[in-house]
């Protein structure tokens, strides 16, 4: 059993809009006499205000929550002085959300299909302020920091991204350049990826930015 620093158990809060997640990682930890689950919230804005109030030493994530989701809630949380260590706990270990929530202060990424002892010792360690990443998190990154800097956007991304900016879907996209709807996600994640961004919105105002796109106009 590991305990805190002084010897009391780690305190934790769960974030998560899924009741039954919630409800399996309290009962996890609650039955463990080393760690204290002191809370948990549906969605950033709830683990925002809990955190304020209960001051754990150990926030546990999600990503996509309804509402403020996990990333700006850890911007919020750092910018807000708020110490506790967040680990973050989702399904996409993609570029466009990992980056992301480290850069917003996340001290740790693991994904839900981790092994109970695996998600145990992470918390013990993300509690003590050490990095805690999973196998694939880890490898993301570093072929991010040895590959080269993102190149220019490609033709057909220049096009799916001038959509976007338009309001087109996905679906509206694909049908325009009679591609899948698959083709189009995939071409958004590397937008995303190649702009530094992490949603739609963001990339349309990040191309305007470099000037990518031009209002009332194409590239």
């Amino acid at each position: 059993m590991t305990r805190s620093a002084d010897g009391t158990p780690i305190s934790l809060l769960i974030a998560d809009d899924h009741p039954v997640v919630r409800d399996g990682l309290s009962g996890m930890f609650a039955s463990d006499p080393g760690f204290e689950v002191l809370g948990e919230a549906a969605d950033g804005a709830e683990a925002l205000r809990l955190a304020q109030t209960l001051r754990p030493d150990v926030i546990l994530m999600d990503l996509r929550m309804p509402g403020m989701d996990g990333v700006t809630a850890i911007g919020e949380l750092a910018r807000r002085g708020i110490p506790a260590r967040v680990l973050v706990l989702t399904t996409y270990d993609t570029d466009s959300y990992v980056l992301p929530a480290i850069e917003a202060g996340a001290t740790g990424y693991l994904l839900k299909d981790a092994p109970r002892d695996e998600l145990l010792r992470a918390v013990r360690a993300a509690a003590r302020g050490e990095a805690v990443l999973a196998p694939t998190v880890a490898a993301r990154l570093m072929n991010r920091f040895r590959a080269p800097a993102a190149g220019p956007l490609s033709q057909r991304e220049l096009q799916i991204l001038e959509l976007v900016a338009a309001g087109s879907t996905n679906r509206d996209a694909a049908a325009k350049l009679f591609i899948s709807e698959a083709t189009v996600k995939s071409h958004l994640l590397n937008i995303y990826g190649k702009l530094g961004v992490s949603d739609r919105a963001a990339a349309v105002a990040e191309a305007f930015n470099r000037g990518l796109l031009t209002p009332g106009g194409s590239a």
